[in-house]
């Protein structure tokens, strides 16, 4: 059926209208529970902090009042949250399927498959808050929807050293320093993740410089009184969060930002910034029966991720956000090298024998000619229209290109394409928070996304190389805490 468009726009008015008359948001859990304030001091809309609650996480979650301190609170308060997301969606991607009627043996048809059904996210269970004056930690053991349980943030504050707001130190697994928080993303989708945060060129086996996954080391902060300008530098573990030294045991990476913000008036605070993430990891691995031993890698190389970021407010309303990211992996990385202990680039499998293991840099071995360090620009622009701090509407597009591929010419089997790896990224959500009190939280959250990645869909049948990956998902979500 097909309505008149002045219809469509008033029943968008009549949804808009209704949705807007809500009550005034109060406080969030579990701090919110503690002090007592409303969700709207600290957040844009829930999870999306402002300034305000940017200053309050940049003081070890405290005020600077003497309620900070734990002896101040009412023994029956318990500063734990639990989060869970109930889903609809449509996911439409295109497969290679090699049993379809009518294809000879042995060969296969690239088509779109399209799954619909109900689903559920995994559980989050966040606990945090001050254990004495300055003294802070925050804690989230986190699930998958199978069940399967791991840690996802441990770590401990120590703030305002010698009384100084420019000294606090943060040690154990967190998420990085990232003026635009992936952490506090209202995105849900399989692809709603910052991929500017996590790229990867085509083949490459540098897991390590993901920016946008929590990370194991020991971390300096430091702001000024009103929080205006902000700087950081962490020490980190080139295991992307892995535990237990799963990789080089001497290998380390670095994490460094600075970010400004300038008092616009009625406009709002803008914030201007930059990032650098470098390091070594390993490539060579000493092994046990033809298979890598955790925890044994050396043979280090290096890589680099650098770039700006911005935040920018147009009144009350409506902010820009934006990071661009110059990166470069060191040769060996870009001929697969550097994540010999698994297989499924993520730290999560490993090898089981010889022949599955991703190749490993022992002494005699030789790069192919024409191998070169892989090296991309990417960009990443969210806007975002907070009509009050229960309903925000959202638009992201990110574009990762790359500017010099791994196999160059004099390639065996020549150089690869130029373009790649190439992604494109679209996101649009709306969300909307029928209450937030501090006792439980609800978002109900539509969501369309689109993915495509030159040459990481199903190989030509003929020329072996990958098509171009194509992947959409239409979500319908109920995102709740309490």
């Amino acid at each position: 059926m097909i309505f008149p468009r002045r219809s469509i726009a008033a029943c968008l008015f009549v949804v808009l209208f209704a949705l807007a008359a809500v009550p005034r948001a109060r406080a969030l859990p579990a701090f919110a529970r503690k002090y007592g304030l409303r969700c709207s001091a600290c957040h844009e809309t829930w999870p999306i902090l402002n300034n305000f609650g940017l200053k309050f996480k940049d003081n070890g979650y405290q005020l600077m009042n003497d309620r900070d301190s734990p002896i101040w609170q009412n023994p029956s308060y318990w500063p734990i949250t639990f989060r869970m997301t109930t889903f609809w969606h449509r996911i439409s991607q295109n497969t290679a399927i090699d049993n379809y009627v009518g294809i000879p043996p042995g060969t296969s048809v690239n088509q779109s498959l399209t799954t619909t059904g109900f689903d559920l996210s995994g559980l989050d269970i966040l606990t945090g808050g001050t254990l004495e004056k300055n003294i802070s930690f925050f804690l989230v053991p986190s699930a998958d929807n199978t069940g399967a349980f791991h840690f996802e943030s441990v770590n401990a504050r120590f703030d305002n050293l010698l009384g100084s707001p420019w000294l606090n130190v943060k040690l154990g697994k967190f998420e990085l320093n990232n003026l635009l928080s992936e952490k506090r993303s209202v995105a849900l989708a399989g692809n709603g993740g910052y991929a500017t945060y996590h790229f990867i060129p085509p083949n490459d086996q540098n897991i390590f410089g993901q920016m946008g996954d929590n990370q194991l080391g020991l971390e300096y902060l430091g702001h000024s009184a009103n929080d205006r300008t902000r700087v950081s530098a962490a020490l980190l573990s080139s295991v992307d969060g892995n535990v237990n030294l799963t990789f080089g045991s001497n290998s380390y990476s670095t994490y460094l930002t600075f970010d400004q913000g300038f008092d616009a008036g009625k406009l709002g605070v803008q914030r201007l910034g930059a990032y650098y993430f470098g390091g070594e990891a390993a490539t060579y691995y000493r092994t046990s029966g033809g298979i890598p031993i955790p925890g044994s890698g050396i043979g280090n190389k290096g890589f680099y991720r650098v770039g700006f970021t911005g935040q920018f407010y147009f009144g009350p309303h409506f902010d820009v956000n934006v990071v661009t990211q110059h990166g470069s992996d060191n040769v060996w990385f870009g001929q697969g090298y550097g994540n010999a202990v698994n297989t499924d680039g993520n730290g999560g499998v490993q090898c089981v024998d010889a022949t599955t293991c991703l190749p490993n840099n022992t002494p005699g071995t030789v790069l192919p000619p024409g191998s070169r360090a892989p090296s991309w620009n990417g960009y990443l622009v969210e806007a975002r229209y907070v009509f009050n701090p229960q309903m925000i509407f959202l638009a992201r597009y990110e574009a990762e290109r790359m500017s010099q591929q791994a196999n160059g010419p004099g390639y065996v089997g020549g150089p690869s394409p130029s373009n790649l790896g190439n992604i494109n990224l679209w996101d649009i959500i709306f969300r909307w928070n029928p209450f937030m009190s501090s006792r439980a939280g609800m978002a109900i959250a539509p969501e369309y996304n689109v993915f495509q990645q030159v040459g990481a869909g199903p190989p030509n049948t003929i020329t072996g190389v990958g098509t171009t990956l194509n992947s959409s998902e239409l979500l319908l979500a109920v995102d709740f805490d309490f």
